[in-house]
């Protein structure tokens, strides 16, 4: 409790400037990450379903790729949301 008493000034007197970077470095971070995870999920079962059924591998790559669309929208939406911050203040 003692050191979160320290801390609390520190963080008091920071510049909104230097919010908005933290929260555009989180913003980035966390869109990014999630769409990685997203895209590896999906690509491992477009492999695993093709594995299974080779003859429709062709309408699981269209599915494949319109997902990969879908999910690098929500990350490039996490870029927006993060330049936003940083050049807005």
């Amino acid at each position: 409790m003692n050191t979160l008493l320290n801390i609390m000034p520190v963080l008091l007197a920071m510049d909104p400037k230097g919010f908005a970077g933290l929260g555009a470095g989180i913003a980035i971070g966390l869109g990014a990450l999630g769409g990685a995870i997203g895209m590896g999920l999906a690509a491992g079962k477009a492999v695993e379903a093709g594995a299974r059924q080779p003859e429709i591998f062709s309408k699981i790559q269209t599915l494949l790729l319109t997902a990969i669309v879908f999910i690098e929208s929500v990350a490039i939406y996490a870029l927006v949301t993060a330049l936003l911050l940083i050049f807005t203040f």
